[in-house]
């Protein structure tokens, strides 16, 4: 895997960080589900929250402030920050384009997927676009597997993708308009068999 957990260099990292007006109070909102001596539980949601506003990358300076915030030790966050691979902890394109590559998703052609992407957007796992539009990451099970080959694409996964679907989307973000509805992209619901039984009593197609 090409997944690189070490954060940004220096020149990238800011030197200060503090939630908006209305992130802050989106914090304290999260916050205030957990009891005052278990303040730490909340790491996870203000990470995310710093993450969203910071560009969907996490620097060092926001890393600190929630735990400041969260009255924790600094490393204690930086542990939950580096563990979990939905936080970034490099800066990212506008567009997050993470593929599943492991057995499930390879057996249903996630090559062609990476193939499709690698080609028309000129980059391989781990890098950004010069315009900064897109990143590519290859990624472990998304735990989508009935649905594979899938994608991570923003906060929507994109499933039983085929070379053509997968165009089709790149098409659609470059244009910054993509109009794909997230989930099965051959029209099944859920994960239900096409033209077969959907039940022990239904009798199929």
């Amino acid at each position: 895997m090409t997944v690189n957990r070490k954060p940004a260099s220096s020149e990238h990292q800011p030197k200060e960080f503090s939630f908006t007006k209305d992130n802050y109070e989106l914090a304290i909102k999260e916050l205030s589900k957990y009891p005052e001596n278990r303040k730490a539980s909340a790491v996870i949601p203000l990470l995310d929250i710093a993450q969203r506003q910071n560009s969907n990358w996490l620097p060092i300076a926001a890393i600190n402030y929630v735990a400041d915030l969260l009255e924790m030790p600094r490393i204690r966050a930086y542990e939950v920050a580096t563990f979990y691979t939905m936080y970034n902890l490099a800066p990212v394109g506008e567009n997050l384009i993470q593929i599943c590559t492991t057995t499930p998703c390879a057996l249903r052609g996630s090559k062609d997927i990476v193939d499709v992407c690698k080609k028309r957007l000129n980059i391989n796992f781990g890098e950004t676009t010069s315009d900064n539009k897109f990143t590519l990451l290859e990624v472990e099970c998304l735990g989508a597997c009935v649905n594979a080959p899938v994608a991570w694409i923003g906060d929507e996964y994109y499933e039983d993708l085929s070379k053509e679907s997968m165009d089709s989307i790149i098409d659609q973000l470059k244009k910054g308009d993509l109009k794909l509805s997230p989930g099965s992209q051959i029209g099944r619901n859920g994960s239900m068999p096409m033209g077969q039984r959907n039940s022990l009593l239904d009798e199929g197609k």
